[in-house]
């Protein structure tokens, strides 16, 4: 055993979420405090780059990411150039043009990327979106044969890689596919299909989403034009919905995914997208955007459109250049969104229930149910894996048939074995990537087809992982956590997927105040007994024995942990940590 693994940090080795929790490594310790000495930034910031990798001779660069320096060549994935050349000659020709999208946000943003860009070279398009209960993921033959009889060019985006026969359905139409889902052994007979999960592909760009995909494609467009003596549309501006993208589908927040986000979110706060201005303001974001704030209030609303109400309302949104039509369609987005959320608690307390009593500690998590709404089966998954820390699959079943959502945990590729599945006939059809993955099963055959994946993701070492430890960077008083501190450990973000906001343990702390707030939350003040306090909110807190404990405190002591953020009310700021877990003192 090794001296990082040795001691649990501050000695808790069972949290009130059952956890471990783990400090950072003595070499960590010693290049935190050499990066501090050297760059004299805080030690704070320098326990995160560290654990990001950073070493002290690029701590600028990473601290201040550039799309100058991180932007790919988009020649670095095949068929790029025919797709941009294609694409092209179907604007100077002014042919017409369908966009076939994904229901999801990152579909939605795709669209109104190649809709606004062809929209300031003056160019109308049509916009096709299924519908998620009747049609399903991704193009089908009668949509494309439809679009195909009235369109010249289908581009697909964030969808196409694996449907071969609707493609070839597209007869008299060329068709360009933009996507990032992991493809098969042999790809449809398209134009182009522009992909960095293409199995011809090294895997460098694995990690963009569809919109960032698209994005890449809309520059090579403009390197030819502007090799033509053309200027094409700016695309600066659009970063806020590349933003928007690359965090709600949860692409890792690496390499220029880091700087589509940090530059997207400061477009986006200059307020000049009509569409996700709305969006912000019927959801009450009256700060300057954050990562939290796409993942969260943003992304849930425009997907809302897409789970269980008119599919193209999100990306008809991102689109629109109509201020009165868009605060119309921002609020029904916002309508729906508590729809959903009401049919997703419904669903989430039945397939807790269900896979609690199959048993969670097997290498895959799964619960089916009859009727459960297609539109809410991946966030119930997400929570499922979240509660268990294994790969989780939730269906709902409607005449012989189910489809279901799943999602993974780190180092488990749960995309691979769900196509896998299928191509052995045990799933009408599945496919995705890495973390998260959709399927289609005949109702007779769900239960060897969950078992078939449990074998598959055994083999990757899903049955092997125990509960998640809790990593912390280190630890903080309250008189230390300020408004400035924090500011600083921003610009070491954006923070999401890949790359976790840096945790801090206040030990040895004292409740002053702790209650329920909403249905299931808690809000807790606490501090050393010198001075200081800091709020804190869990959400979700009294789902758990963390809210209880907490709440029945009688005085006692504990450790508290979680993520620091700014909370502004009324023009004032403060302090507020997001609590995540707790161990008595």
């Amino acid at each position: 055993m090794t001296q990082t693994q040795h001691k649990a940090f501050l000695d808790v080795t069972e949290s009130a979420t059952g956890r471990r929790w783990v400090g950072p490594s003595i070499e960590e310790d010693r290049l935190s405090e050499a990066m501090a000495q050297t760059t004299g930034l805080p030690a704070p910031i320098c326990r995160t780059l560290v654990r990001r990798g950073v070493a002290e001779d690029g701590t600028e660069a990473f601290l201040s990411p550039t799309l100058r320096d991180l932007l790919p060549d988009p020649h670095d994935m095949r068929d790029m150039q025919k797709a941009a050349a294609r694409f092209l000659k179907a604007v100077s020709d002014r042919e017409r043009i369908a966009i076939f999208a994904d229901y999801d946000v990152d579909g939605g943003t795709s669209a109104a990327l190649l809709i606004n860009w062809l929209r300031d070279m003056g160019l109308e398009t049509t916009l096709y979106i299924p519908d998620r209960i009747d049609e399903g993921y991704g193009p089908n033959d009668e949509a494309m044969a439809m679009l195909a009889a009235n369109h010249s060019l289908i581009v697909c985006v964030d969808c196409g890689t694996l449907s071969h026969g609707p493609i070839a359905a597209a007869k008299g139409a060329d068709v360009i596919v933009l996507d990032h889902h992991l493809g098969g052994e042999t790809l449809p007979d398209a134009v182009a299909i522009v992909n960095p999960n293409r199995q011809d592909e090294s895997g460098d760009l694995g990690h963009l989403c569809a919109a960032a995909v698209v994005f890449l494609m809309l520059v090579e467009a403009n390197r030819q034009l502007r090799e033509a003596g053309t200027k094409g549309p700016d695309l600066m501006s659009m970063l806020d919905l590349v933003a928007l993208a690359t965090v709600a589908d949860v692409a890792p927040l690496i390499g220029v995914n880091r700087a589509f986000v940090r530059q997207g979110l400061t477009v986006m706060g200059r307020r000049q997208r009509i569409g996700l201005t709305a969006l912000a303001d019927v959801a009450g974001l009256d700060q300057a955007p954050t990562s939290y704030h796409l993942g969260f209030l943003l992304g849930p609303r425009v997907n809302a459109g897409g789970r269980i109400g008119q599919a193209d309302l999100g990306a008809r949104l991102l689109a629109c250049d109509n201020r009165h039509e868009a605060e119309a369609m921002a609020a029904k987005l916002d309508q729906l969104n508590t729809e959903r959320r009401e049919v997703e608690a419904q669903v989430r307390d039945l397939a807790i229930e269900q896979a609690t009593q199959r048993g969670l500690d097997g290498p895959l998590v799964w619960a089916a149910g009859e009727g459960w709404h297609p539109g809410v089966v991946g966030i119930v998954a997400s929570r499922l894996k979240e509660a268990t820390n294994r790969p989780a699959i939730v269906i709902g079943l409607d005449g012989d048939e189910g489809k279901g959502s799943g999602r993974s945990v780190s180092g488990i590729d749960l995309g691979a074995a769900i196509q896998r599945a299928a191509s052995e006939g045990l799933l009408i059809k599945g496919g995705g990537h890495k973390m998260a993955a959709g399927l289609t099963v005949a109702r007779d055959q769900l239960e060897p087809a969950m078992e078939r994946l449990g074998e598959l993701l055994a083999k990757q070492g899903a049955a092997d992982i125990g509960p998640a430890d809790l990593r912390l960077d280190g630890i903080l008083m309250p008189g230390a956590a300020t408004v400035e501190l924090v500011e600083h450990i921003e610009k070491a973000g954006p923070f999401g997927a890949g790359a976790p906001a840096p945790r801090f343990a206040f030990p040895d702390v004292q409740i002053f105040f702790a209650k329920q707030v909403g249905a299931n939350h808690l809000k807790v003040t606490f501090g050393d007994g010198l001075g200081a306090r800091i709020d804190s909110i869990c959400f979700g807190g009294m789902d758990g024995p963390l809210g209880p404990m907490l709440m029945g405190h009688n005085g006692a002591r504990f450790h508290l942990a979680g993520r620091l953020e700014v909370n502004t009310w009324r023009g004032r700021q403060s302090v507020q940590l997001r609590l995540e877990d707790a161990a008595p003192s």
